[in-house]
């Protein structure tokens, strides 16, 4: 069976069907930093932890204290969100002393699951799993080429209507009105990830996660517990699992229509058009 990763992931991801094949691409398990070489997500900027366990422990732990935090092999999922934010993941990284055993590191591990790459029917490929996925299993990053807005916005805006669009807008909104946002393409440097399809009503839903910067790892987890066999999919929108400001997506004016690309998930709260951000199609408005 073809192998998609070259054998740079420690999983190999499998082809279907037999004989065919993606467009092109090059594989990389991570982020890299994009051409304008605004934002460079190998660069260590966080100070490491001093413990000396082989997992660390909060509250003693610096990393675990800045926000929430994965347990092994999962995130902790509260069973309702009530708060108006939840908080941010940051895992142990590289200058930390406690072992690479530790229980905060999972998501800098890589795929660990095994993922097929496939042809869908009516939405070109796709990815499902091979395996019994369960609820709040890291599944895999979204990786690709990290870039600042305005290459981002060009590159969105050379796009042809009949192009495929893996460029995603992650926004984070701070508790002091701040936003943070974070662009990837991985239209030709990406992983796995770059072949998971829209649903309206997902199985997947994306965290930031940081490890060594301020420059997040975009990482899926499961948000139910998943089937072998069954796609895997998450909003492009950013709605899902977060809350309702999490995306800059409106109801687009009359002639957007023709620029928007219909989404053939199949789920009875289907929108019918995939997730639409307005930003990057925009041009600044000029100062008066």
């Amino acid at each position: 069976m073809a192998e998609l990763s070259g054998g740079s992931e420690a999983v190999a991801v499998a082809v279907w069907p037999p004989g065919e094949a993606p467009p092109a691409f090059q594989y990389s398990p991570d982020s890299v930093a994009g051409a304008d070489g605004e934002m460079d997500p190998s660069e260590v900027t966080f100070p490491g932890c001093s413990c000396r366990s082989s997992s660390c422990a909060a509250p003693e732990c610096p990393c675990l204290c800045r926000g929430r935090s994965s347990s092994g092999v999962c995130l902790g999922l509260p069973e309702q969100q009530e708060q108006p934010f939840s908080s941010p993941v940051f895992e142990c990284n590289s200058l930390c002393r406690c072992g690479e055993g530790c229980q905060n590191r999972l998501v800098q591990r890589g795929l660990q699951l095994r993922l097929q790459v496939f042809r869908t029917h009516r939405k070109g490929w796709g990815v499902r799993a091979l395996e019994p996925i369960p609820r709040g299993s890291f599944v895999c990053e979204y990786a690709g080429e990290v870039l600042g807005f305005a290459e981002a916005q060009r590159r969105i805006q050379a796009q042809s209507p009949q192009e495929p669009n893996y460029i995603i807008a992650v926004r984070e909104h701070l508790y002091d009105g701040r936003v943070m946002e974070t662009f990837v393409d991985p239209t030709r440097i990406g992983n796995v990830g770059r072949f998971l399809n829209h649903s309206c009503e997902p199985n997947l839903f994306m965290v930031p996660v940081r490890v060594d910067s301020m420059v997040p790892k975009l990482a899926l987890f499961a948000a139910t517990d998943i089937s072998a066999g069954e796609e895997l999919s998450y909003d492009y929108s950013g709605r899902f699992h977060n809350g309702p400001g999490a995306s800059r997506e409106h109801k687009p004016l009359e002639e957007e229509n023709s620029l928007r690309k219909p989404c053939y998930c199949g789920s009875r709260t289907c929108a019918s058009f995939l997730p639409w951000d307005s930003s990057l199609f925009s041009t600044p408005a000029s100062s008066t």
